[in-house]
């Protein structure tokens, strides 16, 4: 299982990643504000990588419930310097969290080896910012958009649906001269679904790690979590976490995007050693 992004391959039979959140937003979720200025940005980034991040996943828009949008510009303000002097100081592989075209092709062009497209790589132009980079891509589903998704999501069978979802995107990319070493799957736990529907996405994840490409899992911090442990605590939501990136790496998945980098990469290296030991 190979993950070919720009000028690096990651070699994910054996070994997982671990993708570090860094949201340099005012607005996000769980830690809006905290990372928001150039210099708290890049000394949180080189700090997940002595932790143990394979990634820094760098965004400039929070993709909350109910966010609003901001403009390309103002995207571009908040990450490039950031990518920038972390693409010098560290050689942990960077990506870029966005779903715009301009944002992804500026961003590549500053440091980024990787797109993480919330848009599910469905716009033609972000297929050709990947086509013509050779940049690693993270295709993920969504229902709706980050304003609307979380009213009222439907679904008549939500794993069937991620997975169709997922191919079809798989396949547009390879058509249009994608390689599929570039792609990676995330089915968007949160992203227009409700608390049941997260958790048959998750009882169905080795089903998803099928498609062929890397799977990647982003529930860290997630608000269905303290509806599942009966805390709307933001703390409450810290081990949960780590129990799934465990899980997780036991059903197959291969990228674990966490904001706490130290304990989800201590869960994910001791959970490849049960796998090894039991192979």
């Amino acid at each position: 299982m190979l993950w070919t992004l720009l000028n690096h391959t990651f070699d994910l039979s054996k070994r997982a990643l671990v993708m570090g959140v860094l949201n340099v937003t005012p607005d996000s979720f769980s830690d809006g504000g905290r990372w928001d200025q150039h210099e708290t940005a890049v000394e949180r980034g080189l700090a997940m990588a002595k932790e143990g991040a394979d990634i820094l996943d760098i965004g400039g828009e929070s993709s909350r419930p109910g966010a609003s949008p901001v403009s390309a510009n103002d995207e571009k303000k908040r990450i490039l310097p950031v990518i920038r002097t972390l693409a010098q100081k560290t050689s942990v592989c960077i990506s870029v969290d966005t779903y715009k075209p301009e944002v992804a092709l500026e961003a590549i062009r500053a440091g980024a080896n990787i797109v993480n497209d919330i848009g599910g790589l469905r716009d033609a132009r972000m297929r050709e910012v990947i086509r013509s980079t050779g940049a690693g891509a993270i295709a993920m589903h969504m229902q709706g958009a980050p304003a609307t998704m979380q009213k009222s999501p439907q679904y008549a069978d939500v794993l069937r649906e991620v997975m169709d979802y997922l191919t079809d995107t798989l396949r547009l990319c390879i058509q249009e001269g994608i390689s599929p070493q570039q792609i990676a799957l995330d089915p968007g736990i949160g992203f227009g679904k409700t608390v049941a529907h997260n958790l048959t996405l998750l009882k169905g994840l080795r089903e998803l790690t099928t498609l062929g490409r890397p799977v990647l899992l982003g529930v860290s911090r997630k608000s269905f979590l303290g509806v599942v442990n009966g805390s709307q605590e933001l703390e409450a939501r810290f081990w949960p976490t780590v129990a799934l990136t465990s899980y997780a790496r036991l059903c197959g998945a291969s990228i674990l995007r966490v904001h706490d980098v130290a304990a989800n990469a201590e869960a994910l290296r001791v959970s490849e050693s049960l796998l090894e030991a039991c192979a």
